[in-house]
C-alpha cells in the first residue's frame, strides 16, 4: 500500500518497497507509480525503491500555476527530503528523464547516480509535432479505449502488439481507478515540449547511464546518444529490439542493467 507524503506545496502519492540503497523512480507522461511495478517488485530485494505519482498524475493533484520540469524536479527533491533520504540513485523515464536531469542540475547532492531512460535534451521538430498531436488527441478520440489504443501505437514494440500484451495493457489502463484528466495530460505534454537542458547537460556531475531502445519511435537512440555525449563520463547503451518502455516489456533485462550500474556506483563509495 502506498501513502500520501507532503512534498513542498503538493501531496504526492508514494509507493515504497524493499530495503537497501535508496532508488527514486520518476515516471513519464501520464504514468502513475504503478508503471514501475516490475521495478518495485523486482529490485526490492537489493534496494529501497520509491515510486510516486507526479503532480497531475493519478492520485496526486495538479495545483494551479505553471507546470515545468523544474517544478516537478523540486517535487522530487522535496519528497526525498520528506522521506529523510540524503541521496538516491535516480531513474527517470521519458518526461521523467527530463525531470531527473533538472533534479541533477538543481540538487546535485541528492543524486547518487542518474539513469535516463528513453531520454532527450530538447524536442526537435518531429518530436514537437508528435507532442502537439498527443496534446489534442484525448479531446477528439471517440472513446477512452480509442485514445489508449491510438497512443500505445507509439509506445510498445511490434512484438507486444502481436502477442496481446498491448490489449492487456489497454484493459488495465481502462480499469485503473485514478484516471488522469485531459487538462493534466495536456499540462504534462507541455512540460515535455518546454524541456531544454541542451546547453546545461555538461554541468551534471553524477555518474550517469543513458538507456535508449533500438525500436523507440518516440525518442530514437539518437536523442539518448546526444545526452550521453554531453554529460561528462556518461555511459550509453541501446537495448536491441525494444521500444519506448523497456522497463515494462523486458523488466528482467532492464533491472539487470540498472542493478549492474548501481552496484558499480556503490562499489566506488
Amino acid at each position: 500500500m502506498g501513502e500520501r507524503v507532503q512534498a513542498g506545496d503538493v501531496e504526492l502519492w508514494v509507493e515504497r518497497h524493499g530495503e537497501g540503497p535508496d532508488v527514486l523512480l520518476i515516471a513519464g507522461l501520464g504514468d502513475p507509480a504503478e508503471a514501475w511495478q516490475p521495478q518495485l517488485d523486482g529490485l526490492a530485494d537489493r534496494y529501497r525503491v520509491t515510486a510516486f505519482d507526479n503532480r497531475g498524475a493519478a492520485r496526486t493533484p495538479l495545483p494551479g500555476g505553471p507546470l515545468t520540469a523544474t517544478t516537478m524536479a523540486d517535487d522530487a527533491a522535496a519528497l526525498l527530503r520528506a522521506l529523510g533520504v540524503s541521496s538516491a540513485h535516480i531513474a527517470g523515464f521519458s518526461m521523467g528523464s527530463a525531470i531527473a536531469q533538472e533534479l541533477a542540475l538543481r540538487d546535485p547532492g541528492l543524486v547518487r547516480s542518474l539513469v535516463l531512460v528513453s531520454t532527450y535534451a530538447r524536442p526537435d521538430a518531429l518530436f514537437s509535432s508528435q507532442l502537439k498531436f498527443w496534446r489534442w488527441l484525448p479531446e477528439v478520440a471517440p472513446s477512452e479505449r480509442a485514445f489508449f489504443e491510438g497512443f500505445f501505437t507509439w509506445v510498445y514494440t511490434p512484438r507486444a502488439h502481436a502477442d496481446g500484451s498491448v490489449d492487456q495493457i489497454v484493459e488495465e489502463a481502462l480499469a485503473f481507478p485514478h484516471q488522469q484528466s485531459v487538462e493534466a495530460f495536456q499540462a504534462h505534454v507541455d512540460v515535455c515540449l518546454a524541456h531544454d537542458t541542451e546547453d546545461r547537460l555538461s554541468q551534471i556531475a553524477a555518474p550517469t547511464l543513458v538507456l535508449s531502445s533500438e525500436l523507440d519511435i518516440i525518442l530514437p537512440p539518437r536523442f539518448g546518444r546526444f545526452v550521453a555525449a554531453e554529460i561528462p563520463n556518461a555511459r550509453f547503451e541501446v537495448m536491441p529490439g525494444e521500444a519506448h518502455q523497456p522497463f515494462q516489456e523486458v523488466p528482467e533485462e532492464f533491472n539487470a542493467r540498472v542493478d549492474a550500474f548501481w552496484r558499480e556506483v556503490e562499489a566506488l563509495g
